[in-house]
């Protein structure tokens, strides 16, 4: 079973940043597109972000976008997501999740492997 761990969720004021990380464990993330996602109370999880298997491709969604930054460094097993400019309605629970495919999307159901989430709070 595929595992991740993410972290870098906390509290920030708007206009600040965070950065997140998912690193995965007992297994290679080489071969998985990698997707971020969140999911705000009362809310259906959307899509934020995505990145294919060799980084090459990347994807966001509309209202991330020229805010947020996805990058993966598979030598440590990792993908972040830089979040800058954060607005209290990226509150939300983050998850990473992974596909076998190397294509980039934002679909929930085209994601089989996903971590736990980790909780980012923008408030003053």
């Amino acid at each position: 079973q595929l595992q991740f761990v993410e972290s870098g969720g906390g509290l920030v004021q708007p206009g600040g940043s965070l950065r997140l990380s998912c690193a995965a464990s007992k297994f290679t993330l080489d071969y998985y597109t990698i997707g971020w996602f969140r999911q705000a109370p009362g809310k259906e999880r959307e899509g934020v972000s995505c990145i294919s298997r060799s980084g090459g491709s990347t994807n966001y969604a509309a209202s991330v976008k020229g805010r947020f930054t996805i990058s993966r460094d598979n030598a440590k097993n990792t993908v972040y997501l830089q979040m800058n400019s954060l607005k209290p309605e990226d509150t939300a629970i983050y998850y990473c999740a992974a596909r076998m495919s190397s294509l980039c999307v934002h679909g929930v159901n085209e994601y089989a492997y996903w971590g736990q989430g980790t909780q980012v709070t923008v408030s003053s």
